[in-house]
């Protein structure tokens, strides 16, 4: 008797909760335990160009974040909520290409992870073993902690930052994502000088 396949399961915690990878037979929420989640990453393509990358969010291991950037002045309580995605297994390598084809050209590497939940208050692994995307200090696209000021000034005009908020917020109201909930709000205040100097 033959093995059963594990079903390919994605987790997105970027554009893909708003953006979600084709041919997605089921859907849950949850959390990660052990990551950051960063504009920590160059990005010379779909976000900026070769000569002025742009910036895009990735995943880091907390323990590596607290490494490389011990600056960075958010709280160990943040979560990263995201989307498990489970693929309809007849598309599975055409989504694997998909994802690889946006993934792989910025440095980025997959990993497997668990996902959690909270159900009558009690925390449980929700999907077991999900396939991540994540941003590792090695990598050449990796640039690490940016002062927020500055990165918001290279992202302001991006409504990626702001689509990505709003999705956590909807995913889980209670948690919160201090350094993207920052970032959110001061270019915000950039919104608002650029319109009142208008």
């Amino acid at each position: 008797m033959g093995s059963i396949k594990a079903p390919f399961v994605v987790f997105g915690y970027g554009s893909l909760i708003f953006k979600p990878p084709p041919h997605v037979q089921s859907q849950t929420s949850g959390f990660l335990k052990g990551y950051v989640r960063r504009f920590a990453q160059e990005s010379h393509d779909h976000r900026g160009t070769p000569k002025n990358p742009g910036r895009v969010v990735t995943l880091i291991h907390k323990e590596d974040w607290d490494r490389f950037s011990r600056s960075d002045a958010f709280p160990d309580e943040d979560i990263v909520w995201g989307i498990a995605y489970t693929i309809d297994p007849e598309y599975e390598a055409e989504v694997r290409d998909y994802l690889g084809n946006i993934m792989d050209q910025d440095g980025y590497t997959m990993e497997t992870l668990h996902v959690y939940t909270i159900e009558n208050g009690i925390e449980r692994i929700a999907i077991q073993d999900a396939f991540c995307y994540v941003g590792r200090p090695d990598n050449p696209s990796f640039i690490g902690s940016e002062p927020l000021e500055d990165l918001a000034q290279r992202i302001w005009a991006s409504e990626y930052l702001y689509r990505l908020a709003e999705s956590v917020r909807q995913l889980a109201p209670a948690s919160y994502d201090s350094y993207l909930f920052a970032l959110e709000e001061r270019l915000r205040e950039l919104d608002k000088t650029a319109s009142d100097d208008h």
